[in-house]
């Protein structure tokens, strides 16, 4: 089992930055992608950025190229989501995810509890 923790969430202005951390328990397999996935009421959960363990491949979503930044830190086995550029359609719950792969929402195996973001025009 591997347990995540989100953390970093919070209210901002738009054009404002956050930067969420997600520390796994464990450094595992299972751990070898990490990824962050938002979710606005009404909305599917979607992919925002995913990240190997090597680092050399990430992914962003079309949305958010540009603005955010994916990296981690293998030795604390943490993931971060460097957002900047922050707008209000960025608003939604923050959820890391992490497993052996990185695919689509509904394959995901390990996830956090969630952190809110909310931008404000």
């Amino acid at each position: 089992q591997v347990q995540l923790v989100e953390s970093g969430g919070g209210a901002v202005q738009e054009g404002g930055s956050l930067r969420l951390s997600c520390a796994a328990s464990r450094s595992t397999i299972s751990t070898t992608c990490m990824a962050w996935f938002r979710q606005a009421p009404g909305k599917e959960r979607e992919r925002v950025a995913s990240i190997y363990t090597s680092s050399s491949t990430t992914y962003y979503a079309d949305s958010v190229k540009g603005r955010f930044a994916i990296s981690r830190d293998n030795a604390k086995n943490t993931v971060y989501l460097q957002m900047n550029s922050l707008k209000p359609e960025d608003t939604a719950m923050y959820y890391c995810a992490a497993d052996i792969r990185c695919a689509g929402a509904s394959t995901m195996h390990y996830w956090g509890q969630g952190t809110q973001v909310t931008v404000s025009s």
